[in-house]
């Protein structure tokens, strides 16, 4: 896919990740359908694109929303006549008091927008992939392979992503969509990223008998200084892009070396390459 003539939709572009990623795909030659759940927020993505000297293409999608989602990818059809990119990055936090002390309300909520809306966004954009031959590149987590206390409903929400994109991933090969998911770590310049005080209280209070041990991974957090973990979103935004460029990108890619060091306590297939390979025999589809 060349930059000058691909033409991708990113999904959640009000904040973050998502707002630096329509940023670098539009400096770096992409038509970008910048998209969110409610445009009202979108004056710090326009104020980006302006400094940048780009122009995106706005368009409201609330990827929980059936109706939201038809009517998004639809216009995108009607107007540019094809999608040669999605990047699924539309997601909610979720530290919550651990599972007992929740509520399912809550939990049905995360797993909705951080996988189910994954899903309906990839579901939409897939037969205008494969008549492009295109790219679905899905942000992911650490946590989506490494389970992180006191956030078991993000976890399992980013766990669902990793299983269903890596056993889509040989399927949309053999019909020339390439897939991957972008792993960051901890992105610091992000409402995933910032910590606050008032957090740790308001999580502390509400934890009931566990609340001695969230002190106590509270307080591990704190011990660990966390040096060369952190990185921008706009760092993650270059990865994101450098995978939507390469010719033939891996399944997995993380963020940065932090991220593959971390998935490696897990991981000895870090980039995914050799499940993909496997699987792809698996359907007749035996690397060249």
């Amino acid at each position: 896919m060349t930059a000058e003539h691909g033409i991708v939709l990113i999904t959640g572009t009000s904040s973050g990740i998502g707002l630096a990623t329509a940023v670098a795909a539009a400096t770096a030659g992409y038509t970008v359908v910048a998209t969110m759940r409610d445009t009202d927020r979108a004056r710090p993505l326009l104020d980006a694109a302006e400094q940048a000297g780009v122009a995106l293409d706005l368009r409201q999608l609330d990827v929980t929303d059936a109706e939201s989602v038809t009517r998004c990818f639809d216009g995108v059809q009607r107007t540019y006549g094809r999608l040669d990119a999605l990047v699924n990055n539309a997601g909610i936090s979720n530290f919550d008091p651990t599972l007992e002390m929740s509520t399912m309300a809550a939990l049905r909520a995360n797993l909705e927008v951080n996988f189910f809306g994954v899903v309906a966004a990839s579901r939409a954009a897939m037969p205008l992939l494969r008549a492009c031959r295109g790219r679905l590149v899905t942000i992911g987590s650490v946590h989506g392979v490494v389970g992180q206390p006191f956030n078991e409903a993000y976890c399992a929400a980013k766990f669902a992503v990793e299983g269903f994109m890596e056993s889509l991933a040989p399927v949309a090969g053999a019909h020339g969509v390439q897939v991957s998911v972008v792993v960051p770590g901890f992105v610091k310049d992000t409402s995933f990223g910032i910590f606050p005080d008032i957090n740790r209280r308001t999580v502390q209070a509400a934890s009931g008998p566990y609340a001695p041990t969230f002190a106590d991974y509270v307080a591990w957090i704190g011990s660990q200084g966390w040096e060369g973990a952190g990185q921008l979103s706009q760092e993650v935004a270059e990865v994101v892009v450098d995978t939507l460029r390469a010719e033939r990108p891996p399944f997995r890619v993380p963020a940065n070396r932090w991220a593959a060091d971390y998935l490696g306590h897990k991981l000895t297939d870090r980039d995914g390459s050799t499940v993909q390979t496997l699987a792809r025999t698996w359907i007749g589809q035996p690397d060249n």
